[in-house]
């Protein structure tokens, strides 16, 4: 019960930190054409993580200068990983977000009234089970009985379940520990769980001091990451939100020639070690693309999976999701 707590109450924090940052725009007041694209109602509120594409599209502002000629404004909101972005959106906080290919089985479970947007192609190897650098564990099989920390909802919830059915293992045979990242990361250094499921730049970061790799994500999921839109914002406003895919189709097409750019970039971005950021962005995948059928049939086998595992409460029919722009 305090696990769930822990991640109960850091979705509410983040929440209200969301919250604060429009009431803080509102506050201040936008000069010139952002004031009156307030007034009118054109704001692009985007929910983005410590990392990817969209902290890309913020650093190089290119997003801001496209929506000024369409009489818009963009405010940024940053949360520690998808579940609580969605908490967001549904909020009303938000209008566009990312977020991996698990929290939006939840939120939709959970009532969330979202679209899929669009998504980038598959980077299985960014996401990872990691232990302690003087763990003795050797294999996926030998988690049964042990604690593993997980951001619940998110990306590598999918994972976990993955890895362990690989191994024989099901979800009940190892003690799950919600945790958002900075309190897995804290937990983790303290040896205060075994494993941890986690995603770059948090997984490089442990690489870079010593942590072992279980497994990672390869051969077990597609850790496929998500723009999700709020549907009402889509219907209302769906010129604004095919600016925003086009803009992150340019960054996209320039971090693919330009990694080490994208290296620079997100250096003062996130404040991480050049060279964790190396890491990461070597694995990352860039090349937005519409959503497919084939994957929204993915998508539908990550709901029926939870389904099953009476992790969510019912069968979901994730095509009623799929943006149809």
């Amino acid at each position: 019960m305090s696990n769930d707590n822990t991640t109960i109450d850091h979705g509410r924090r983040s929440l209200l930190r969301a919250s604060a940052a429009v009431g803080l725009g509102a506050t201040l007041g936008l000069g010139g054409m952002g004031r009156a694209a307030a007034q009118s109602g054109k704001v692009v509120r985007i929910g983005y993580q410590k990392y990817g594409t969209f902290v890309i599209l913020k650093a190089r502002g290119t997003l801001e200068k496209r929506l000024a000629a369409q009489g818009a404004t963009v405010q940024w909101l940053e949360f520690p990983a998808g579940p609580q972005l969605l908490e967001g959106l549904n909020a009303g906080a938000v209008d566009l977000g990312t977020v991996g290919e698990t929290p939006p089985i939840f939120a939709q479970a959970g009532g969330v009234d979202f679209v899929y947007i669009g998504n980038e192609p598959p980077a299985a190897a960014s996401e990872a089970i990691v232990i302690p650098k003087q763990s003795p564990i050797k294999s996926i099989a030998e988690l049964r009985g042990k604690k593993v920390a997980l951001n619940r909802g998110s990306n590598v919830h999918y994972l976990l379940v993955r890895a362990l059915a690989s191994a024989n293992l099901k979800y009940t045979d190892i003690e799950p520990v919600y945790l958002a990242p900075a309190d897995a990361r804290a937990a983790f250094e303290q040896n205060n769980i075994d494993a941890w499921a986690i995603w770059d730049p948090y997984f490089a970061s442990v690489q870079n001091a010593g942590g072992k790799v279980l497994t990672d994500g390869t051969g077990l999921v597609r850790n496929l990451q998500f723009y999700l839109a709020s549907r009402k914002y889509a219907e209302q406003s769906p010129e604004l939100v095919h600016a925003v895919v086009d803009e992150l189709r340019e960054v996209d097409n320039w971090g693919k020639r330009n990694p080490a750019e994208v290296v620079r970039v997100l250096g003062p971005q996130t404040g991480l070690d050049p060279a964790v950021l190396d890491l990461a962005v070597k694995r990352y995948s860039f090349g937005i693309q519409p959503i497919s059928d084939e994957v929204v049939a993915y998508q539908q086998g990550i709901a029926d999976t939870f389904t099953e595992l009476k992790l969510i409460p019912r069968k979901l029919d994730v095509k009623q999701a799929q943006w149809k722009a």
